[in-house]
């Protein structure tokens, strides 16, 4: 495995990070794994090499924190693992509830960014996570109903108190991002360090602001949906856009909604097409082409899903698989710009 500093830090990543959002109760979405079915995937992880977990406190309302937390003790140290959590949106009581979509109106202040949510939200995490700090603490979305002040001195409180060694940012407006970094320098608080943003072959808006800005102040690159959630794998067809009613698709292809309103146009199968021919003239999968694109392109570690085996082994085996210049062009030719998607 393959290391590097996140971003301008000295903390000391792996090329791959295990996204921890797979990782739970079925009860809150059916392709979720729960603690038996997860621990393997956990195991093997570190014995690849992999120290870097992305996981978030709505994720299974938590009980995803409580595994991290549980299976990283059972197979790593802790002082060599980088546990990396997110805050926003509101944690529920019952373990079915989809905190996105949930209604906040009678909890309204079980979500955002404001001192209390931050405050009570990050004591949370740490004891799902059975630690007393957390590697990086990042801002899952932005809060419009808070100044953006308000959370940045919170977050360096956080930081000072000994809670969280680093803060991260997600989805978001470039000038949101560099608002955010220049609100913290003018005030001596902590900065962001890293950006965790949408980011694949199939969706490059992100080449447009967001991906110059970090690479010029060396904010590390940790993208999520590296595979499109799965559709550049290639093994989905135009039936699967109406994957409910489709008996031959996958438990996640039938209830991700995300990946039905993302992808499927006429124009990513064309991507995938292209894809598809890169990976099989050097003999590997479209996975490990589409991860090792994004390590290509400055990402600092995509934060890869995995429900089977196979699909990790894919994710390792990319840090080692080299792309030439024009396999590069050849993978991004086909890409048409499209409406920004992810941001909420």
């Amino acid at each position: 495995m393959q290391y590097v500093n996140l971003g301008a830090t000295g903390l000391k990543v792996s090329r791959i990070c295990l996204g921890m959002m797979t990782y739970g109760t079925p009860l809150w979405r059916p392709w979720v794994l729960d603690e038996a079915a997860s621990r393997p995937f956990i195991k093997r992880a570190v014995e690849a090499g992999i120290n870097f977990f992305d996981t978030a406190n709505m994720y299974s309302n938590g009980v995803s924190e409580i595994l991290t937390g549980k299976l990283l003790k059972e197979f790593g140290k802790r002082e060599e693992v980088v546990i990396a959590t997110k805050v926003f949106w509101p944690v529920s009581d019952d373990l079915s509830v989809d905190a996105p979509t949930a209604k906040a109106g009678a909890r309204p202040n079980a979500s955002g960014l404001s001192r209390k949510h931050l405050m009570h939200a990050v004591d949370a995490s740490l004891q799902r996570l059975g630690t007393d700090y957390i590697d990086l603490y990042q801002i899952h979305r932005w809060d419009r109903a808070t100044p953006i002040e308000e959370t940045m001195e919170t977050l360096h409180d956080l930081v000072k108190a000994g809670k969280v060694r680093y803060i991260g940012a997600s989805s978001m407006w470039a000038w949101q991002f560099a608002k955010a970094q220049q609100v913290a320098k003018e005030n001596g608080w902590t900065r962001f360090v890293s950006m965790q943003n949408h980011y694949n072959l199939a969706y490059r808006e992100e080449e447009r602001e967001m991906i110059p800005l970090c690479q010029d102040q060396n904010v590390a690159l940790i993208p999520w949906s590296p595979l499109a959630r799965g559709f550049l794998a290639g093994n989905r067809k135009i039936e699967d856009k109406d994957a409910a009613s489709n008996a031959s698709a996958t438990s996640r292809a039938k209830t991700d909604d995300l990946a039905q309103r993302y992808y499927y146009s006429e124009g990513d199968f064309g991507i995938v097409e292209a894809l598809t021919k890169v990976a099989q003239a050097k003999g590997i999968s479209n996975a490990q082409v589409a991860y090792a694109w994004l390590l290509h392109k400055g990402v600092t570690a995509p934060i890869v899903g995995t429900s089977k085996m196979p699909q990790l082994e894919e994710a390792i085996a990319a840090t080692r698989v080299r792309l030439t210049g024009e396999e590069m062009r050849a993978l991004e030719a086909p890409y048409k710009p499209r409406a920004i998607a992810g941001h909420v």
